[in-house]
């Protein structure tokens, strides 16, 4: 099997995944270790491990220069909404200002590029207040240096901070912990006098960037002790890790007893990272995800750091397994970058036999100073009675569906049709419609009535090998930036239709074969047609055809079908 249960698992949680497609096609530029691409990959690793069934998919609204100024400077987004290759030498006084320049390029689709990371990660943190998942994931964010006015360490929008400010909204404390190898310091920093945000760090601190992070790092006036640091020392091992997390992390939810939790997941900690020098194994990094799930809190896990590509989307797509409640299998399965997981193409991680610098009386004289400060924190902070802070969208959000007598009744699609689409544990058929009217996936392409299907159709398309989930067949992937506001296309298949009725161009040269497609319905998250939406929770949801999905009989998965625009349809 391509997944199993985990075993404990005492309730079934609802997950949200934020990607966005566009996202892959951005570049710091030649030489530099951060690669956007490593988001894609992941994900192509999630949708061939089949994934896609316990978990509902978005992609987010990007978010706005507005959005962006709850925490950064109006003079600062501005600057990063204008500057592009073309005009920077216009702006050198400003790169200087903003520290954009060397670590942190000009490139093209900048504001894109952080419009798409800091939306995923302020809408996964609106449908956590709202009680519409229990765990958000969006491996785009965690973008955790960037500053009030300043961008740091590739990071240009801090969509953590973001993310936090929109829990806080609805939540009276939440807890942020960072497991980057990198001290999380612009996080840290923006909520270093307050104490509505605890913020906890392990990282590696010694002539190391960015230099912060020491464990005499608590907060100050209203936030004293309410910011830990725990500094390491090169080549830790999965054992000390475990042995120092848990403990520290248990002791902080006992006296913090926060209401969430968001969790960066930097990779750059994994052994053999180009820019990491711990020494932790996929499944020591994916410890701390299960063991801050076991809480049972509403968590928003965030990408960060990573930059060995395979190693990074290995550990990511481990991980959005283990919110779904499954453990992915060992093999990895045929897929757009298979290439880069050879020669042994197994999902594992495993450690280096480095030397482990931190001792355990290192490790124990600091665990005991971090206990001793929270400590001190002195019981759990309480919060004034106040009304939630009133923005405009939260009247679209109480009535998502407050104009539906308006949308003609062939293209509603309920909230309780999207929840039977996820398939229940101990379901063996990866068809819902297999076996339905004598249908058993035998169409094939030489067949008039699947080729000949009229233009645009897909039914006459086929897949080898060499493609892959997000292999994009109508039309070449562009490059970087959105590319625009789409529509939700829920895709359900029917025994006699044979052609998808979405414009589209003409499908390129047959390379694998795909079951015939039936009724096309197009829907808005927030129950409204059209394109963009209003809010930040407005998104477009992928309803995945399990028609299409990959079998483990096959030779090589076939693709189902993601996110469509209004004049394409891709398949990603």
């Amino acid at each position: 099997m391509s997944m199993e249960s985990l075993n404990g698992e005492n309730q079934k949680k609802r997950v949200c995944y934020f990607f966005d497609s566009d996202i892959g096609g951005f570049h710091y530029g030649p030489g530099h270790p951060m690669k956007p691409t490593r988001i894609r990959m992941c994900h192509s690793l999630v949708m061939n491990y089949g994934l896609y069934k316990k978990m509902e998919i978005f992609r987010a609204k990007p978010a706005t220069k507005r959005e962006m100024t709850q925490f950064h400077s109006d003079e600062y987004v501005d600057f990063l909404s204008k500057i592009t290759p073309s005009n920077m030498n216009s702006f050198v006084r400003e790169q200087h200002k903003y520290n954009v320049g060397d670590d942190c390029p000009v490139f093209d689709g900048l504001f894109d590029y952080c419009s798409i990371s800091a939306g995923g990660s302020m809408e996964g943190a609106a449908r956590l207040s709202r009680d519409k998942c229990d765990i958000a994931v969006n491996w785009a964010g965690g973008l955790h240096h960037a500053k009030k006015s300043e961008a740091s360490g590739f990071c240009y929008v801090n969509d953590i901070v973001l993310g936090i400010l929109e829990l806080l909204r609805y939540h009276k404390r939440v807890l942020y912990i960072d497991i980057d190898v990198h001290h999380g310091d612009g996080v840290e920093e923006a909520f270093y006098t307050t104490d509505r945000v605890m913020t906890a760090s392990f990282h590696k601190y010694g002539e190391y960037f960015p230099g912060t992070g020491e464990l005499r790092d608590v907060g100050v006036m209203k936030g004293k002790h309410y910011a830990l640091n725990f500094p390491l020392r090169d080549g830790i091992s999965d054992e000390n890790y475990k042995s120092v997390f848990e403990p520290v992390i248990q002791q902080v939810m006992e006296s913090y007893d926060p209401s969430a939790i968001v969790l960066q997941c930097g990779t750059d900690s994994l052994s053999g990272d180009k820019l990491g020098c711990l020494n932790l194994s996929m499944r020591g990094h994916a410890n701390c995800v299960k063991f801050v799930k076991s809480f049972n809190k509403p968590l928003l896990l965030l990408g960060g750091g990573g930059y060995t590509m395979r190693n990074v989307s290995r550990a990511w797509a481990y991980e959005t397994g283990l919110a779904a409640g499954v453990e992915l299998g060992p093999d990895i399965p045929v897929n757009e970058y298979y290439e880069y997981f050879g020669p042994d193409y197994q999902l594992d991680v495993k450690s280096s036999n480095s030397d482990d610098l931190n001792t355990p009386a290192y490790l124990n004289r600091v665990k005991q100073i971090v206990m001793e400060n929270l400590r001190h924190c002195g019981g759990v902070p309480s919060v004034q009675m106040t009304d939630t802070p009133a923005l405009p969208i939260d009247a679209e959000m109480d009535d998502p569906n407050a104009d539906e007598d308006l949308i003609p009744p062939d293209t509603r699609r309920p909230q309780r049709l999207l929840d039977s689409r996820i398939q229940n544990d101990g379901e063996l058929s990866d068809s819902d419609d297999e076996g339905e009217g004598g249908r058993r996936n035998h169409a094939r392409h030489r067949d008039s009535d699947s080729v000949n299907s009229g233009g645009g159709g897909i039914s006459g398309r086929k897949y080898g090998l060499g493609a892959g989930i997000m292999h994009t067949s109508a039309a070449p992937t562009h490059g970087a930036g959105p590319s625009g506001h789409v529509t939700d296309v829920r895709v359900f298949a029917t025994p006699k239709a044979t052609s998808m009725e979405v414009e589209s161009p003409p499908p390129p040269a047959e390379i694998g074969e795909v079951g015939e497609v039936g009724e096309v319905g197009v829907k808005m998250e927030n129950g409204s047609e059209g394109g963009g939406g209003v809010g930040r929770e407005t998104s477009e949801s992928m309803d995945i055809d399990s028609s299409s999905a990959p079998t483990p009989a096959a030779t090589a998965p076939e693709a189902p079908p993601a996110l469509t625009s209004n004049t394409q349809t891709e398949f990603d």
